[in-house]
């Protein structure tokens, strides 16, 4: 039996005790996780999705969390005097062993829900939470005063004369 599941906007063909990378998935080492978005369904009947098929699933254990290797960007322009620049970048990944695939019941199994993992945004949306709460009783009270000075009844001298 074989599953076709869309994890990080990727297809992955995976069959019982396959052992993947996959863009970074929220958890740690030895945690169970289910994917939801099955896409085809191979065993005694073939079930294609339209777009995904119901209720069913892939359960997986991470292995690990790591980096892929290092893809080098670089650019040189010719005729410009040397104008060159070289970027760096490695993609964070899980490794995951796919444990059971379910054709049904996966709603109900209890196995958390494998949720692509933020990298380094979750670490810089601390700070600015910190900061918004800190200066919300001063945006709060100039709101008031704001709906209170848009009242147009209390204008005067800017409707035409009577």
């Amino acid at each position: 039996m074989f599953a076709v599941l869309m994890t990080g906007g990727k297809q992955y063909k995976v069959a019982t005790g396959d052992v993947l990378k996959v863009e970074k998935i929220a958890g740690t080492a030895g945690d169970k996780v289910q994917f939801n978005e099955i896409l085809m369904l191979s065993g005694e009947k073939i079930a294609v999705g339209t777009p995904l098929v119901e209720d069913a699933g892939v359960q997986a254990e991470i292995l690990e969390q790591g980096k892929g290797p290092k893809v080098i960007h670089y650019v040189k322009r010719r005729r410009k005097h040397g104008s060159q620049r070289k970027k760096g970048h490695r993609q964070q990944l899980t490794v995951l062993k796919v444990t059971d695939i379910l054709a049904k019941g996966a709603s109900g199994s209890g196995v958390a829900a494998a949720v692509d993992g933020a990298g380094f945004v979750a670490a810089a949306a601390g700070p600015k939470k910190a900061r918004e709460s800190g200066s919300g009783g001063r945006q709060k009270a100039s709101a008031r005063a704001l709906a209170a000075a848009d009242d147009l009844k209390n204008l005067s001298g800017v409707s035409p004369a009577a």
